[in-house]
């Protein structure tokens, strides 16, 4: 499969990663656009503004929101995770994605391993994630991992859906 390494995304990957993203997203068809756009009935204005090279350099840049980058080879992109800090001592695991094709292969786990040290060495004590409560997979991978379920809540879309999550927590250790 070649060398996969997980890191902390350069901007220069940000940028790549929107054009990734915008480029899977125009299959209508694909397995990205069924699961993230059309399961949720997001409006693509909203999905292009949030996945703009823009929106993402600019969230990269604000100091709150770290990217993670799975690479193969160290140029083919195969899923990210995005971390948003919540206040000094947590953190949101906003999402993580495995790119169509590379699901099962272990990269999600590379991805949440990383993000996890690389949380507790800068003295995060929790990390918190929202899943659907359909989404039977995630919700077993979040559980396999350490992470407990806290509460359950409706989330409200400015667009008019609303979804039910399920919020789980993972308490770290200090390093």
């Amino acid at each position: 499969m070649g060398a996969i390494a997980v890191s902390k995304a350069t901007e220069k990957e940000i940028k790549a990663l929107s054009r990734k993203i915008e480029k899977l997203l125009e299959d209508k068809a694909g397995k990205l656009y069924q699961d993230n756009v059309l399961k949720f009935g997001i409006p693509e204005e909203y999905v292009k503004k949030a996945f703009s090279e823009e929106a993402l350099v600019e969230d990269g840049r604000s100091g709150k929101t770290t990217f993670y980058m799975a690479l193969k080879n160290r140029c083919e992109i195969l899923g990210f995770a995005q971390v948003v800090g919540l206040d000094p001592t947590t953190v949101e695991l906003d999402r993580i994605v495995v790119f169509p094709g590379h699901e099962r292969m272990g990269i999600g786990t590379m991805l949440l391993k990383r993000v996890v040290a690389d949380r507790r060495k800068k003295g995060t004590k929790t990390i918190v994630v929202k899943a659907g409560r359909d989404e039977a997979h995630a919700r077993a991978f979040y559980a396999k991992n350490g992470f407990k379920q806290v509460k359950e809540e409706i989330l409200k879309f400015p667009w008019g859906r609303s979804i039910p999550l399920v919020i789980y927590s993972l308490q770290l250790a200090s390093a």
